[in-house]
This record gives C-alpha cells, sequence and structure tokens, in this order.
C-alpha cells in the first residue's frame, strides 16, 4: 500500500546525476536505475511504489544550476499528474 504523502527535501542538490541518485534511494528505484529522465519516468509510473502525494520542496538549487533539468522535471510532474490517477506530484512552492 501507497505511503499517503511523502515530502522530499532537494536543498543542495545541483547536478542531475545527484537528483537521480537523491531519487533513487528515497524513492527505493531499483538498482538497475540510471541517470536519465527515461529511466525516472519508468520508475514513478511503473516499478516503484509511489506515495499518493510527493511533494519536492527547495528545488531552487536545482533549477539555478540546471535550468533545463529543471524544465524537464517540470514536464514529467505534469505528465505524471496527468497520466496517474488518484497520485500527484507537487513542487513547493509551486513552479
Amino acid at each position: 500500500m501507497p505511503v499517503p504523502h511523502l515530502t522530499l527535501d532537494l536543498r543542495g542538490l545541483t547536478t542531475k546525476a545527484d537528483l537521480h541518485m537523491f531519487f533513487k534511494r528515497e524513492l527505493a528505484f531499483e538498482d538497475w536505475y540510471g541517470v536519465s529522465w527515461d529511466a525516472f519516468w519508468d520508475s514513478i509510473v511503473a516499478i516503484a511504489d509511489m506515495p499518493i502525494i510527493l511533494t519536492l520542496q527547495h528545488w531552487q538549487d536545482f533549477a539555478a544550476a540546471c535550468p533545463r533539468d529543471m524544465e524537464i522535471l517540470r514536464q514529467v510532474v505534469a505528465d505524471y499528474n496527468d497520466y496517474v490517477p488518484g497520485k500527484r506530484i507537487e513542487l513547493d512552492p509551486p513552479a
């Protein structure tokens, strides 16, 4: 049964690799998880037992250091929220 709500603090994460390894650890992704947005998508929609609501806090460090990847993350969040009924990923504060 999924956890109702999980908040992850992204403070200090300033590289794509660090962010993906953080997600791998905190969301209990499979050992073979790779550092890519495709692997992230596959993991959150089909593999990991995602919480009902996942809140990502203090993402601004990552956004400043990796603006292109932050845009990808924003799109993945929007797509996930449209694709997965009954579950959400939120950026706090809203982007």
